[in-house]
């Protein structure tokens, strides 16, 4: 880890598609242990941004860096054996197979050897080990062998982050986790999320903007496919710039208060 503790870099990243620039020459550092936001309104390119990362689309340009490892043109599966956890908007998962069949297959990818039918039983058991603790961690283990589509959408929500924690990442990435919830849904993925902090990095797209103020340290906000601004909640809340943009005006008084 560098000494300013960076654990992703990108710089001047971007994104073409034909004439559109979805991404253009993005520059942000994500701290270690630090819940970092990206919000901005619809098509401002935080989902390509996301899927940039997560090696699912490659840069037209620019640089991204994982503890100082060049990833810009990694694949999917590398980046996530080296430690980057993804979350979708839609659900992605199994479901016919249980939750701890869901796992089990999310672990196994951690291998390197992940295709490997024929593994020695210790390399099974460790498997299956990740597999528990991620639906320990996410309070699914009472519903371990429960099917994926019999649970309702927001425990399937919490299956895809356990799936997403049985990788072992260092850094989650989670493109807009509270989407299409109730509220007491919401509260509980964002509970979960806010114990996930304590140990993982985080990076999150979410258009809930309470959740946004409750959970992130650091907040980047984007308009067509640029950074307007980065920086602490209160910094972004009081930005008059961001305010005109995309929360609207804040009430006097209201940033002396955060």
């Amino acid at each position: 880890m560098d000494v300013n503790n960076t654990i992703l870099k990108i710089e001047d990243l971007s994104k073409s598609f034909g004439a559109l620039k979805a991404v253009n020459k993005v520059s942000l550092q994500f701290k270690k242990g630090v819940v970092h936001a990206i919000i901005g309104p619809n098509g401002a390119g935080k989902t390509t941004l996301i899927n940039l990362l997560s090696g699912e689309l490659q840069p037209s340009e620019g640089s991204i860096h994982f503890k100082g490892r060049d990833l810009t043109h990694a694949p999917p599966n590398e980046i996530s054996q080296l430690g980057i956890g993804r979350s979708y908007q839609k659900t992605n998962i199994f479901p016919q197979f249980t939750n701890l069949q869901n796992c089990f297959i999310a672990s196994q990818s951690r291998l390197k050897s992940s295709m490997r039918f024929f593994s020695s039983a210790h390399r099974a058991k460790a498997v299956m080990q990740r597999a528990e603790k991620a639906l320990e961690m996410t309070h699914l283990s009472h519903r371990k062998e429960r099917v994926a589509s019999l649970m309702s959408y927001g425990e399937q929500r919490q299956l895809e982050i356990a799936m997403m924690l049985a990788t072992e990442p260092e850094l989650m990435l989670l493109d807009e986790p509270l989407a299409g919830m109730g509220s007491e849904e919401a509260i509980k993925i964002l509970e979960l999320l806010k114990d996930l902090a304590k140990t993982h990095t985080l990076i999150l797209i979410e258009h809930d903007m309470d959740a946004i103020f409750a959970i992130a340290e650091q907040l980047t906000v984007m308009v067509n496919g640029v950074v307007l601004e980065t920086g602490t909640v209160s910094q972004i809340r009081c930005s008059q710039a961001v305010q005109e943009v995309y929360l609207g005006v804040e009430e006097e008084g209201t940033c002396t208060q955060l």
